[in-house]
């Protein structure tokens, strides 16, 4: 028996809820583990996109119907572009870390390629704004476009990005500062499933652009299932992150062995 349009869309207002709970409270054991067992010293900009991401959570719930639609969407697309040049100086921060040991000048051609290459099949991916159009509307709503589309080819560069850098820490992490077990790989893995999830959603969304009016409720369907497929990997990167930041990285020695070892 196929399940009816509108039993569909209350599923997913109730999936939704649940996720966000999932999400949001996995946010803040990971926050409290970062703190807690003093990884955000290290990982300073990564505890930093953390906690943006449970804002920016907390607004879109909270907010949402509680005040007028155009000062709410100013504030959740302005923690989203926030949230994009945090994602850039966490991808720093893990290449830095990860290849601690290399030349200064190999890390700069190594990071302009990536750019270089991130950057041009950013280019090709989704429909980009004729920007003629954009002269005939409003300046709050060119304003307001002009960040959504920032937050939205920002969260997709940060993706195209994670993917070049998790390669390389895979292939070239162990040589350096970012072998199995470390937390800098473990970031890295956690980042890089989440990245692999995002472009996997973004190509469905592409390919069902120009369905016809009938397979609509196919398409809402199918990217549902690809949205929801993004945000259960986002928990379990989330968890994985806990798991892997909470213990100490293999051959780190412990407070009082070396207080110890000094003595």
């Amino acid at each position: 028996m196929q399940l009816s349009f509108d039993f569909f869309l209350r599923q997913i207002a109730s999936v939704e809820r649940i996720l966000w709970t999932l999400t949001f409270a996995a946010q803040l054991v990971l926050l409290v583990v970062l703190l807690g067992r003093d990884r955000a010293r290290r990982y300073p900009w990564f505890t930093a996109s953390i906690a943006l991401s449970a804002l920016l959570l907390m607004a879109e719930v909270l907010l949402t119907g509680r005040m007028a639609n155009l000062p709410l969407q100013e504030i959740l697309f302005t923690l989203r572009d926030l949230g994009v040049i945090a994602g850039l100086l966490v991808l720093m921060e893990m290449a830095r870390t990860a290849f601690a040991g290399v030349q200064r000048s190999i890390f700069l051609v190594n990071s302009v390629g990536l750019l270089i290459v991130a950057g041009g099949l950013l280019t090709v991916m989704g429909p980009w704004p004729v920007w003629k159009q954009l002269a005939t509307l409003d300046t709050t709503m060119v304003k307001l476009y002009l960040m959504q589309l920032a937050a939205k080819k920002g969260d997709l560069l940060v993706a195209l990005l994670t993917v070049g850098l998790g390669v390389l820490v895979f292939l070239f992490g162990r040589r350096y500062k970012a072998g199995w077990r470390s937390h800098t790989q473990s970031i890295v893995i956690g980042l890089f499933a989440l990245a692999v999830s995002l472009l996997a959603f973004e190509v469905v969304v592409l390919r069902t652009l120009h369905f016809t009016q009938a397979e609509q409720a196919s398409v809402m369907r199918l990217r549902f299932y690809f949205a929801f497929a993004h945000e259960l990997i986002y928990v379990a990167a989330l968890v994985w992150c806990i798991a892997w930041l909470w213990r100490d990285e293999l051959g780190a020695a412990l407070p009082e062995e070396t207080h110890q070892a000094a003595g």
